[in-house]
């Protein structure tokens, strides 16, 4: 059975694709039983309109948080680092769920039908894949807005799913100009934005769903707790998570992870690196910074390196490192370079907080190898090799050693007291006042109440998206 639509006969307007509420992408069990089977059946056709019922971190077998504990053998640390698999959502990223959730909020609001607008995404990649996803199973025109120097296995999804390509100048830490082009475009009343950067969906999304989904994920692992959770910034959406954490252990640590080459959140500075989906030289309009411990330093090469071993030296960490096979044969393809960035930002944290065996660090895999086959492919030419093959086990085993076993607890920021905060909001106040937000609705940021009443519109919000489509 097809998604539901809404619309009405004599209507003389397209139907609306129906889509689950942010309950049902936390427990997809909840969704109507016709519903459930449309979904799974869907799963074998990637542009189904049902897929969009498959938006959540299940497994398709026993409906469990997906997720992969790595081992002391790899990490170097005592504590587990509990990693949350992205790959296996529609469309191979977890930022659909934030596309989805912005545009269907638009449509329960009114402000977009399809056939009448053209969906714009800002990106630099997983969300702009999103956005031309859900665009086109739902029935919409869209734009993707990214920078001219990301790889091309990104443009070639979003070709793939009908987006059109609209190109800025630069690499991920250029992605200023795709906020200042959006922001040009949606002057035009055909247009509608989906800005993961500004727009409170992004964060709804992950505080209620990713959130719930990390606790989950941790409840059957060591102690059952979460001491840390960790995530690299792009749209800072996926830290939202730490807030639900926060709100059932307290405690717990939430670190934002950078590049080393552009240390934006950690000391102000910008710069050009290679880690696509995360760095984007700001603090951008959504990330609450009140719940923000720590800010973690790495290296883009080390991510990129530390890719390369993950997907060609499984046979260097089991022989060498003693990493179980049966876990190495589990990681396959898990990994892109912004989640091997996770987790050694975990790796840091970890170290850095001194956790036990029993302790949890809760981290993210935001997507799998297949968007950084060209990026891998360039690795021996950037590091002065003849080719991509002179990469020898040898090196490989180096690289494990150094980038994972080697990561240490250097180039953390704790930014917990008052002035780093400020410094923070400082940031973010000069940048989305170039963008018509003003001082009142900034500092309205700067309290938790905010966050948590935007937190608490997630129930009327789904009673209202299952109105829409019943």
């Amino acid at each position: 059975m097809p998604p539901r639509t809404s619309g009405g006969p004599g209507s003389g307007r397209t139907a609306i694709v129906c889509g689950p509420t942010y309950e049902e992408m936390l427990h997809p069990r909840k969704l109507p039983a016709e519903l459930r089977k449309a979904a799974a059946s869907a799963r074998s056709r990637e542009l189904d309109p049902a897929n969009l019922y498959n938006i959540h971190w299940r497994d398709a077998k026993g409906g469990r948080v997906r997720k992969v504990v790595l081992p002391p053998e790899l990490t170097g640390v005592k504590a587990n680092i509990v990693v949350m698999v992205g790959r296996d959502f529609p469309s191979g990223s977890h930022k659909v769920g934030p596309a989805y959730s912005t545009l269907v909020e638009g449509e329960v609001n009114g402000e977009i039908r399809p056939g009448e607008k053209t969906v714009l995404g800002p990106s630099t990649g997983n969300f702009g894949i999103g956005t031309a996803y859900v665009s086109k199973l739902k029935g919409y025109a869209c734009v993707v807005i990214m920078p001219d120097g990301m790889s091309k296995e990104r443009y070639e999804r979003i070709r793939k799913y009908g987006g059109a390509l609209d190109l800025t100048p630069g690499t991920e830490s250029d992605v200023i100009l795709t906020l200042e082009r959006t922001h040009d475009l949606k002057k035009n009343p055909s247009n509608y934005p989906l800005a993961q950067f500004e727009l409170l969906p992004n964060y709804r999304f992950h505080r209620y769903v990713t959130g719930r989904s990390a606790l989950e994920a941790a409840s059957d692992v060591g102690d059952g707790k979460v001491a840390c959770f960790v995530s690299a910034p792009g749209s800072a959406g996926t830290l939202a998570a730490g807030d639900e954490i926060k709100s059932v252990f307290p405690g717990a640590a939430i670190a934002a992870v950078e590049p080393r080459e552009c240390a934006t959140l950690y000391r102000n500075l910008r710069g050009q690196h290679r880690i696509e989906g995360i760095g984007d030289k700001m603090v951008t309009l959504i990330h609450n910074v009140l719940t923000t411990d720590y800010v973690v330093l790495v290296h883009d090469d080390d991510c990129v390196m530390g890719l390369k071993v993950l997907y060609e030296g499984a046979h260097i960490l089991t022989k060498k490192l003693g990493v179980d096979p049966k876990l190495m044969k589990s990681l396959a393809g898990v990994f892109g370079v912004s989640g091997v960035c996770n987790v050694l930002g975990a790796i840091k944290m970890a170290r850095a907080l001194d956790l036990g065996r029993k302790q949890n660090v809760v981290t993210i895999a935001t997507d799998g190898i297949d968007r950084y086959y060209s990026v891998i492919g360039e690795l021996g030419e950037r590091m002065g090799r003849i080719d991509d093959r002179s990469i020898d086990d040898r090196v490989l085993e180096r690289w494990a050693r150094a980038i994972f076993l080697g990561a240490d607890a250097d180039e953390i920021l704790d930014v917990r007291g008052a002035r780093q905060k400020k410094r923070l909001f400082d940031q973010k106040e000069e940048v989305w006042t170039q963008f018509g937000y003003g001082k009142p609705y900034l500092d309205r940021m700067k309290k938790q109440e905010f966050w948590d009443a935007e937190y608490a519109a997630i129930p009327e919000m789904d009673r209202e998206i299952a109105k829409l489509r019943n």
